[in-house]
C-alpha cells in the first residue's frame, strides 16, 4: 500500500514552467492502467456483440443498430442525471458500484452465450443495462481525474485518459477478431468481465483522504440542482462556448462512421477492406493526436481550441475532395489527430473552468452535446451524402466545423477588452490576438 505522501502532488509550478506529468501521481498511474485494460475489453465487447447479433438474427443490419441505439439511449436519457448523482455522491464509490455493474451484465452474457441460451432479447435487454450504468459512470469518471491529479496536473491527465482511451479502440476489436476465431463470443464477454477487475482493484485500494488532494465538499441533494450548472454555463463565457463549439462539432463533424463507408462504396467503389482501411487511418490518426495531447502539460486556451477547431473543419473538408482510396487514407490520419485534440481541449478546458463541486454536472452536459448530437446529426449527414454524394457530407461536416470556430472566435474578439470578463479569465487569456 504507497503511503499518502507518495501521491501527494508538488506544489503549482511558477507561471513560466509546465506542470509535472500527471503520470507522476501514482494513483493516476494506478487508475490509467485500470482504464486501459477495461477498456481494451469494452471495445472487444462490442466488436463480439455485433458479430453475436448477426449470427442470431441471419445477419441482420437493422438488429445490430437496434443493439447500438439501446447500448447509446440512455446516455441521452440519463445522462444529465448522472451528473448529478456524480456531484451528490463520493465519485470514487459510485465507481466502483457503476463499474462492478458493468462487469456483471459482461458475466452474464458471457454465461449466456457459453450456455447456448442467449437469445436476441437478452443482448437488447443487457446492452440497454450496460448503456444506463454508461451513463451514470461517465461524468463521476471523468471528474474524478481532476480529484486525482489537481488543477496543475489536470491537461496532461486529459490527454493520458484520451490516448488509453483511443489505444484501447485501437486494440480492442483487433484481439476480439481473433478471440472469437479462436474461441468464440461468449469467452469474449468473459474476458471483458474479468478486465474490469483492473479497474475495480486500482479503485478499492485507494483510501479516502490519501489521495493527496481534498475531495469537493459533500452537500445536501436539495444543494446539487442541474439548473445550478446550466445557469453557470449560460453565464461563463469561455464554458458556453467551448460548449456551442463541441455540440457543432459533435453533430456534424464527427461522423466518420457514416461518411467514410458512403466514400468506400460510392466515391471510391471497393469493398470491406478499403473501408476498413480509411476507418483503420482514421483510428490511427486519433491514437496519434491523443499521445500528442498527453505530452501537453500547459493548460489549452480557448485561442489554441478555435485554431483546432478550424484545423478540423479544413481537414475534413479536404477528405471529401480526395480523388483516390489512398488520398483520403492519407488525410484521414491528420484529421483523426484534429478531431482527438479538439475534443480532448474542450475536456480540459471545460474542467478548468468549473468549479469541482459542480464539474459532474456541468461534463453530464458536456458529453450530452457531444454524443447527443449523433442521433440528429448523422442522419442528416448521411441523407445529404445519399442524395448529393458522399463528398459532400464530408464538406458538409467540415464547413460547419470550421463555421462554429470562426463565429465563436468573432464572439470572444468583440467581448475581449481590458475590463471585460473574458479578459480577466487566464484560460482565455491572449484570444484578442485570434
Amino acid at each position: 500500500m504507497p503511503s499518502a505522501a507518495a501521491d501527494v502532488p508538488e506544489a503549482a509550478p511558477p507561471p513560466d514552467r509546465p506542470a509535472p506529468h500527471a503520470l507522476r501521481v501514482r494513483a493516476f498511474r494506478r487508475y490509467v492502467i485500470g482504464q486501459l485494460v477495461s477498456n481494451t475489453g469494452t471495445w472487444m465487447h462490442r466488436a463480439a456483440q455485433d458479430w453475436l447479433v448477426l449470427q442470431l438474427t441471419g445477419h441482420s443490419g437493422t438488429a445490430v443498430g437496434i443493439v447500438t441505439a439501446l447500448q447509446f439511449l440512455p446516455q441521452s436519457l440519463l445522462g444529465l442525471w448522472g451528473g448529478v448523482i456524480a456531484d451528490r455522491y463520493p465519485k470514487r464509490t459510485l465507481l466502483l458500484v457503476t463499474q462492478s455493474l458493468m462487469a456483471g451484465q459482461a458475466l452474464l452474457l458471457g454465461m449466456l452465450t457459453l450456455g447456448d441460451t442467449v437469445r436476441v432479447w437478452h443482448v437488447y435487454a443487457l446492452a440497454l443495462a450496460l448503456g444506463a450504468a454508461t451513463a451514470l459512470d461517465g461524468p463521476a469518471r471523468n471528474a474524478f481525474i481532476g480529484e486525482l491529479v489537481g488543477r496543475e496536473r489536470l491537461p496532461s491527465a486529459v490527454s493520458v485518459n484520451a490516448a488509453q482511451f483511443n489505444a484501447a479502440r485501437f486494440l480492442g476489436p483487433a484481439a476480439a477478431g481473433v478471440t472469437i476465431a479462436a474461441l468464440g463470443s461468449g469467452w469474449v464477454f468473459l474476458l471483458n468481465a474479468v478486465s474490469y477487475a483492473a479497474v475495480l482493484s486500482g479503485l478499492a485500494t485507494m483510501r479516502p483522504g490519501g489521495l493527496g488532494l481534498p475531495s469537493p465538499p459533500r452537500r445536501a441533494a436539495k444543494d446539487v440542482r442541474l439548473t445550478d450548472a446550466l445557469r453557470h454555463i449560460r453565464t461563463t463565457p469561455a464554458l458556453r462556448r467551448t460548449i456551442i463549439l463541441t455540440a457543432v462539432i459533435g453533430t456534424f463533424g464527427l461522423n466518420f462512421q457514416v461518411t467514410v463507408s458512403l466514400m468506400a462504396t460510392t466515391e471510391f467503389h471497393t469493398g470491406a477492406a478499403a473501408f476498413g482501411a480509411l476507418s483503420s487511418a482514421y483510428a490511427a490518426g486519433s491514437l496519434l493526436g491523443a499521445l500528442r495531447g498527453a505530452g501537453r502539460r500547459r493548460p489549452p486556451s480557448l485561442r489554441l481550441l478555435v485554431g483546432w477547431a478550424a484545423t478540423f473543419g479544413l481537414l475534413e473538408a479536404a477528405t471529401g475532395a480526395m480523388p483516390t482510396p489512398v488520398a483520403c487514407a492519407v488525410v484521414l490520419v491528420p484529421t483523426g489527430a484534429a478531431a482527438v485534440l479538439v475534443t480532448t481541449m474542450a475536456n480540459t478546458l471545460v474542467q478548468l473552468t468549473t468549479d469541482p463541486d459542480m464539474r459532474g454536472r456541468v461534463l453530464s452536459v458536456y458529453f450530452l452535446v457531444l454524443l447527443g448530437g449523433t442521433p440528429l446529426g448523422a442522419p442528416l449527414i448521411g441523407w445529404i451524402a445519399q442524395t448529393f454524394g458522399a463528398r459532400y457530407g464530408l464538406v458538409l461536416g467540415g464547413t460547419a466545423s470550421l463555421l462554429a470556430a470562426g463565429a465563436v472566435a468573432a464572439a470572444t474578439r468583440a467581448s475581449a477588452h481590458p475590463k471585460g470578463e473574458d479578459s480577466r479569465d487566464p484560460v482565455t487569456a491572449g484570444l484578442r490576438d485570434v
